[in-house]
């Protein structure tokens, strides 16, 4: 299943976070993704990345903006002088969705 081919779908209440089985076949398909407990939401997924300097850390968090704007699915970024973690879940479900993963997996293609 490659991710970074599939598409961000809206999400509404009322569906389920993803739980189990198919969680775990989600988690191990992007790389170096955590599964995290959330303060306001119930599972996130977040990875850390680091870069030689602020510029090069701005230009990959702008690269990541636009495909977040395109797919509809926003992370929560950190941001420190080098330094990015970002945090994936899907407020609406108050967890996981595929969309996270998707998201995740692209984030993981930009270079």
């Amino acid at each position: 299943m490659d991710l970074t081919k599939q598409h961000c779908v809206p999400c509404e209440g009322g569906t389920a976070p993803l739980e189990g089985k198919d969680l775990e076949l989600l988690i191990k398909s992007v790389c170096d993704w955590k599964l995290v407990d959330g303060n306001t939401i119930s599972k996130k997924i977040a990875k850390d990345f680091k870069f030689k300097d602020f510029v090069a850390t701005m230009k990959f968090v702008n690269k990541v903006a636009e495909i977040a704007e395109k797919e509809g699915h926003h992370p929560d970024m950190y941001i420190s002088y080098n330094h990015v973690r970002f945090e994936l879940a899907t407020h609406a479900i108050n967890g996981l969705s595929q969309n996270d993963f998707i998201l995740a997996a692209k984030i993981d293609g930009v270079q």
